[in-house]
């Protein structure tokens, strides 16, 4: 096993930090701010994209720092899972950056569906503007009628008729649905009841504009809408939409969502350990700057522990994270269920752990918008549900460990 990054993955690293520097986190505090100015309203329609993040966006893709995420030499940089680990990682030291960089949930997914599963005529529509940064995308999969940790649960449909596919049912939790640019949603149902339960279900592209497609609202997470991305609840009555807009054939829904979550858990969890860094460098510059009772609140209380805590529990992440990916990387996403369970589970939960040890030292500052540790907070204590909550990955980890024995 070897994990040092490679030549290509280093000089995209030492580009991506210095456009950070450079660029991003100089322009953190007012983007944020004025995100809150546009975004105040719970009302999605009325929500906009903060003026700086376009041009950054143009910045990024001028210096070649563009879908760094998708492994195609021609669309994007080509690099692989374990190439692209460390830039996943810097990008979450910033809870905007990844869509600076064209690098952000739930589009990297979506796009690495369309890119492995898609026909050229899905391509064309859908791939291309989304890896131009043009539109954006969601993904229709949990259900609030049902137990959505067991997928095998959904109970939306998908029904032939003719040369059509009528969908209905309702999704919520569909992040990233307030984003104005939002074009196409990844609606997955249950289209074969007849078939074994992971080949009964098909994943379909659905314009967010045709009819029958309504959004009803969007959920608060931890209190806050996410604008302008936001997490919605969505219903679908009666939505017809041609079979071509089916991807692969029915029936195939679980084989394509197998090859999506691997290297997205991948790009979550590196993400995530960006954040977890960034709120250990937060603490430390908050508890050298700040005195109590005498001393620097880096001294006190148990502190300097709780930075060794940190440290320690950030670079196991990490080496577990690196190892999943080289393992996808040699051996494929199948060969590598243990090691994407165990991320999954281990890093939200240590970046939840981390950002409290940092809220914890801010004060009331860090429960407060005026840092992000908070967020980072919230980003852990989600992603602990999403793309499955910690017992089901445990369950996972479990079995696969169980069959070795038998």
């Amino acid at each position: 096993m070897n994990f040092e990054p490679s030549a290509k993955s280093q000089d995209y690293l030492q580009r991506l930090q210095s456009f950070m520097k450079e660029h991003v986190y100089p322009a953190e505090n007012a983007i944020i701010e004025e995100n809150k100015r546009l975004n105040e309203s719970p009302d999605w329609r009325s929500w906009q994209v903060p003026s700086a993040i376009e041009p950054l966006k143009q910045k990024a893709k001028a210096e070649g720092l563009w879908n760094l995420f998708l492994p195609d030499s021609e669309l994007a940089q080509g690099l692989t899972c374990l190439e692209y680990a460390p830039l996943a990682e810097e990008t979450g030291k910033c809870l905007f950056a990844p869509e600076i960089f064209n690098c952000n949930a739930p589009d990297t997914g979506n796009m690495e569906v369309l890119y492995h599963f898609g026909n050229q005529a899905q391509k064309e529509q859908w791939l291309t503007p989304l890896l131009a940064g043009e539109i954006r995308s969601v993904f229709g999969m949990t259900e609030p009628a049902v137990a959505s940790s067991d997928a095998t649960n959904m109970e939306a449909t998908i029904e032939e008729d003719g040369d059509d596919l009528i969908l209905n049912g309702t999704k919520w939790w569909t992040t990233g649905l307030g984003h104005p640019n939002v074009k196409v949603a990844i609606f997955m149902g249950l289209s074969n009841p007849e078939n074994d339960k992971h080949s009964q279900h098909s994943m379909v592209l659905v314009p967010l504009d045709t009819e029958g497609v309504e959004v009803n609202r969007m959920l608060t997470a931890c209190g806050d809408y996410d604008a302008p991305y936001g997490h919605g609840e969505m219903t679908f009555t009666n939505v017809r939409v041609p079979k071509s807009n089916l991807l692969v054939g029915l029936g195939q829904g679980f084989a394509i969502a197998q090859g999506r979550l691997g290297p997205g858990r991948i790009h979550h969890c590196m993400r995530a350990i960006g954040a977890a860094e960034r709120c250990l460098e937060l603490m430390i510059k908050r508890g050298l700057s700040r005195t109590a009772f005498g001393k620097p609140i880096i001294k006190l209380g148990g502190n300097l522990e709780r930075v060794a805590q940190a440290r320690m529990a950030i670079d196991q992440a990490r080496l577990l994270t690196l190892h999943a990916a080289w393992k996808i990387d040699t051996v494929g996403v199948k060969h590598a269920m243990t090691e994407i369970s165990s991320i999954k589970v281990v890093v939200p939960n240590m970046l939840q752990q981390v950002s409290d040890m940092a809220i914890q030292i801010f004060g009331g500052a860090g429960v407060s918008s005026d840092f992000p540790v908070a967020g980072f907070n919230a980003m852990g204590r989600i992603l602990r549900l999403a793309d499955g909550p910690d017992e089901v990955h445990m369950g996972m980890v479990s079995r696969l460990e169980l069959r070795k024995y038998r």
